[in-house]
C-alpha cells in the first residue's frame, strides 16, 4: 500500500489565514457553484482562503470557477486523483490555522464555519471535527460513527442495524442509539465536512492515496486516534449534504455499469482498510459479504416472482464484484492504479 507523504503538511508553514477551505470537484459544476456561494457567505467576516481541486472535469467546472469566483485558488489535475489524493494536493499549500474539507455537494448552514473554528479552539486535543449532516429536505444523515468491525458490518449488511436502530449492539456503526443533539467524541466522521488541525495532520500524515474513494476518512481518523488525538462530532455545526439524498434514490435492484463500478470501489476500499488495520480480517470481510449475498441468492433462486428473480440476480452481481475486488487488490494488499 502506498506510503503517506507526511512531509506534505509542514509545521513550518506560516499560517496567514484563519481557515483554508478545500473542495474537490469532479463534474459537479452546478452544485459546486452553490457550494462556493455558501462558502462566500460564511467567509464574509473571517480570514479565509478557498482552494478548489478539479479532478479533470469535462463539464466546464474549472471555467465556471475562474469566471464566477476569481478569489478562489483553482488547482487543475490532469487526471482524476480520487478524493483523498486530490485533497492532499491542496493540503500541501494550504495556509490556514485550520483546514476545512468540504464536498462540492455540501453547503454551510448559517454560522457553521465560524462555529467549527470556535469548537476547535475550545478543544485543543481534537485533531479532526465533524458536523451534523442533513439533506436538503432536513432529513438526518449518519454524521458520527464507530470504526468498522466484522460484527458491525454484519449488522448493517444483514439489516439488523436498520431494524433495531436504538440498540447499542446492532446500531453501533452509525451510533443510531445516541442522541444526535449531543456533542461527542467519536471514532470517525464522514468526509462531506471535516475541520482538521494542521499540527495533527503533519504528525499523522495526509490521506492515504491507496484509497481512491471510500474509507479514506475512516483511515485518517483511525490514525488520528492512534496518535492520541480526539475526533469530535458537533451537532450545532450543520452542513447540508446532497450525497445522502442521491443515494436514497438508488433503490433499484438493476445495476447500471456506473453503479456497479461504485460498488466495486467500495469493496476494494473495504478490503484495503481491513488489510491495513486488521490484517487477516480482510479475508473475513470478504467472506462475510459473500455469505450474506449467497444466502439471498439461495432464498430467491426458486421463486418465479419477478421481484425475487431480480433480487437474486442483483446479489449474484454483488458476489462477482466482491471476488473481482479481492483479485484487483490481491486481498487488500495493493491498490489498483488510479484512476479506478
Amino acid at each position: 500500500m502506498a506510503g503517506l507523504a507526511q512531509e506534505d503538511v509542514s509545521t513550518k508553514v506560516e499560517r496567514t489565514v484563519e481557515v483554508s477551505v478545500i473542495i474537490v470537484s469532479f463534474n459537479t459544476r452546478e452544485v459546486l457553484r452553490e457550494c462556493l456561494q455558501s462558502v462566500a457567505r460564511e467567509a464574509a467576516n473571517l480570514s479565509v482562503e478557498v482552494l478548489v481541486v478539479d479532478n479533470n472535469s469535462s463539464d466546464g467546472s474549472p471555467a465556471m470557477v475562474e469566471s464566477d469566483f476569481p478569489w478562489v485558488t483553482l488547482i487543475r489535475s490532469a487526471t482524476n486523483l480520487g478524493f483523498g489524493a486530490a485533497n492532499n494536493v491542496a493540503l500541501a499549500q494550504a495556509r490556514g490555522r485550520y483546514f476545512v474539507l468540504l464536498n462540492s455537494d455540501a453547503f454551510f448552514s448559517p454560522g457553521a464555519l465560524a462555529l467549527s473554528i470556535s469548537h476547535m479552539d475550545e478543544t485543543p486535543q481534537c485533531g479532526l471535527g465533524g458536523a451534523r449532516l442533513v439533506g436538503r429536505d432536513g432529513a438526518p444523515q449518519p454524521s458520527a460513527r464507530m470504526f468498522h468491525s466484522l460484527s458491525r458490518d454484519l449488522f448493517v449488511l444483514s439489516g439488523l442495524a436498520a431494524k433495531f436502530p436504538r440498540s447499542e449492539l446492532f446500531g453501533g456503526l452509525d451510533r443510531t442509539w445516541a442522541n444526535p443533539d449531543e456533542a461527542a467524541s467519536v471514532d470517525w466522521v464522514p468526509g462531506a465536512f471535516s475541520i482538521l488541525r494542521p499540527e495533527a495532520v503533519a504528525k499523522v500524515g495526509v490521506f492515504d492515496p491507496a484509497f481512491f474513494l471510500y474509507y479514506e476518512e475512516v483511515d485518517l481518523c483511525f490514525r488520528m486516534k492512534e496518535a492520541g488525538y480526539e475526533v469530535w462530532y458537533w451537532p450545532d455545526v450543520v452542513v447540508i449534504h446532497l450525497g445522502g439524498e442521491s443515494s436514497r434514490q438508488l433503490k433499484t435492484l438493476a445495476f447500471s455499469s456506473k453503479a456497479a463500478q461504485v460498488v466495486l470501489w467500495r469493496m476494494r476500499s473495504t478490503l484495503l482498510y481491513y488489510r491495513k488495520h486488521h490484517g487477516e480480517q480482510a479475508l473475513g470481510a470478504k467472506w462475510l459479504e459473500l455469505l450474506l449475498y449467497s444466502i439471498t441468492v439461495a432464498r430467491n433462486s426458486l421463486s418465479r416472482a419477478a421481484a425475487r428473480k431480480d433480487r437474486g440476480a442483483h446479489h449474484r452481481t454483488l458476489i462477482k464484484l466482491m471476488n473481482l475486488a479481492w483479485k484487483d487488490t490481491q486481498g487488500g494488499r495493493i491498490s489498483p492504479p488510479r484512476p479506478w
